[in-house]
């Protein structure tokens, strides 16, 4: 792909970086000119990552709810690019269980690598952002609008992410920083797949028909891929938005325009 270099320069810090699409994300910026810093908890997919991506990608593995950890790969990012433009609040992860299935413990992880991550990322970039253009794109999901069976905790911490957005975008836009949140609906990434699996061996179907059956009811009919996450993420934090921030974008091959109760009236219904 002919990229337009518009982010030439600039210098980026991807939480989940490792992986689906955080991963994805990485590979589109440096492909637009960007540097990036690839963040998260594992090691060995942020290297294998960055490996891909050579000078233009800096490994600094950590958990982005931890503020010495985030604090450190601000850090990293100036110590070696001396600056620091642009984040993509990226890292997350289940809260599985209705509302009486769910432990204390089950619902603070659910904030913590959902909201938080998101929250103290932001929060240590924003004196590296304000005053220059910063951008955060904060990704969301299609859970962040609707609800979910038996995912309250997830549920939950994606709206939050909405009202994070929002509240930065609100705080910081005179400063010059835009914040837009993004709600992916399904998206083919190791996380997608792993529910998948499970719908596959409830149903007794493999996982490409489970990944049939969770979209056949959208417009497109079919999961989403990293790489149009990735394009969207890149169109967030370039000047071609310079115009956005608060906004909340939907890519979700069109599932939220469906109007649920009308499934049944639709020609292919079973």
């Amino acid at each position: 792909m002919d990229m337009t270099k518009r982010l030439a320069g600039q210098v980026a810090l991807i939480t989940g970086g490792g992986t689906g699409i955080g991963a994805a994300a990485a590979r589109r910026l440096v492909a637009e000119g960007a540097s990036v810093v690839l963040s998260g908890r594992r090691q060995e997919p942020l290297e294998a990552v960055a490996a891909e991506l050579g000078d233009a990608a800096l490994v600094a593995a950590g958990d982005a709810a931890d503020a010495a950890d985030v604090e450190r790969m601000v850090a990293a990012a100036v110590d070696r690019y001396d600056r620091l433009d642009m984040v993509v609040a990226n890292a997350g992860g289940h809260g599985l269980g209705a509302v009486s299935e769910t432990t204390d413990d089950d619902w603070e992880l659910a904030m913590r690598v959902n909201v938080t991550t998101a929250f103290v990322t932001a929060r240590t970039a924003l004196p590296h952002l304000r005053g220059r253009g910063g951008s955060i794109v904060v990704v969301s999901s299609l859970a962040g609008l609707f609800a979910g069976p038996a995912v309250a905790g997830y549920v939950t911490a994606k709206h939050a992410l909405i009202g994070l957005t929002r509240s930065l975008a609100r705080d910081y836009g005179r400063d010059g920083v835009r914040v837009n949140a993004l709600c992916p609906g399904w998206v083919r990434t190791p996380m997608a797949d792993e529910q998948m699996d499970v719908l596959a061996a409830q149903r007794g179907i493999d996982r490409e028909a489970a990944y049939r059956l969770v979209t056949r009811d959208t417009p497109l009919g079919r999961p989403v891929e990293p790489d149009e996450i990735a394009a969207i993420v890149a169109f967030l934090l370039s000047p071609d938005a310079a115009a956005m921030t608060g906004s909340v974008v939907v890519a979700d091959s069109g599932a939220a325009a469906v109007d649920l109760p009308t499934i049944a009236f639709a020609p292919d219904a079973q």
